[in-house]
């Protein structure tokens, strides 16, 4: 019998995995409920269970930020679960089985976000138009994977963001972008117009639109990288948290993941509770949560600011993370 021998990872592909030992540590921790649960018991914390049986169990109006990644209508495998695609009907009656619990648990003044595809799009709009008052629909830019051959490449992806009433936080000076200028204009005394000349280049700071095209999905060389096949870039989840929420709020993530959400709330200061059904995954979040006090950057966010992709080497000093 030939023995499979595992390759070793590479020096660069800093992907987090995660040992036997230290997944038995977290696991230990990870939180379960199947009584009624106050506040106090799910701030920060990964609860690993499946959260159809949380949504009646958890708190009400204690989330003022609700980040959702629901998994979308397609056949998809996440580690020992999976998601099976059903009729769009179907998947907006599912869809609908739990974004009807959020207004019991939110405050008056909370925000919520859905995340889906051009599949799932119309009807995270219709449900949540059904309980919300929605706001925008944000689409930004996936650039992953080769294209397709009998049909446009699927290159981009939808936040759906609503609000519980007309009293909401949205603090757009905190999502500001800096882009390079292309064309330096000068007023009549001849100094920059609206932008900035600096050692780093022509930058101009502008306000966020609902397209983003800045973003990198997370791969093998970035710090941020695990295993999960859908996992957002912690830049992406950043604006969301930045925009809609203060310090010391509370962040709900009912599909966790690998916990990017839980893990920028604490970047930024916020609470968070987060519940993932798959204990690898949740185990992962454990991870990551203690290795902010190492890395507690945020790639591609900078001095305030949100940067274009690929900015350029010059940013990086010291132990700083490059602008990506």
């Amino acid at each position: 019998m030939v023995q499979k021998i595992s390759k070793a990872k590479a020096s660069r592909n800093k992907t987090i995995s995660l040992n036997d030992e230290e997944k038995q540590q977290y696991r230990q921790n990870l939180k379960t409920f199947h009584a009624p649960a106050e506040k106090q018991e799910i701030l920060n914390s990964t609860i690993c269970q499946n959260v159809m049986e949380l949504w009646d169990l958890l708190p009400e109006h204690s989330f003022q930020l609700v980040i959702a990644d629901p998994p979308y209508n397609l056949n998809k495998q996440f580690n020992q679960t999976s998601f099976s695609k059903m009729t769009s009907a179907d998947y907006e009656l599912w869809l609908d089985s739990w974004i009807s619990k959020i207004p019991r648990l939110v405050t008056s003044n909370a925000s919520i976000y859905v995340c889906g595809d051009w599949r799932s799009s119309s009807a995270i709009q219709r449900v949540l138009e059904r309980y919300f008052i929605v706001r925008n629909r944000i689409t930004w830019e996936r650039e992953k994977g080769r294209g397709a051959r009998q049909n446009w490449k699927n290159n981009s992806e939808d936040i759906w963001f609503a609000t519980m009433s007309d009293s909401y936080v949205f603090n757009v000076e905190a999502v500001k972008l800096k882009r390079r200028v292309l064309a330096p204009y000068k007023d009549d005394s001849g100094q920059p117009k609206d932008w900035v000349d600096s050692d780093q280049g022509r930058f101009r700071e502008t306000y966020p639109s609902n397209l983003w095209n800045d973003l990198t999905i997370p791969f093998w060389s970035m710090p941020e990288n695990t295993i999960h096949p859908t996992q957002k870039p912690e830049k992406l989840i950043a604006r969301l948290i930045l925009a809609s929420s203060r310090e010391d709020d509370l962040v709900f993530d009912p599909f966790a993941g690998s916990g990017t959400t839980g893990v920028v709330a604490r970047k930024f200061k916020r609470n968070f509770t987060q519940i993932e059904i798959d204990e690898l995954y949740a185990c992962l979040a454990m991870k990551r949560l203690e290795m902010i006090q190492a890395n507690p950057q945020i790639q591609g966010f900078h001095n305030g600011f949100f940067w274009e992709r690929n900015t350029p080497e010059i940013f990086k000093k010291n132990s700083e993370t490059v602008p990506t």
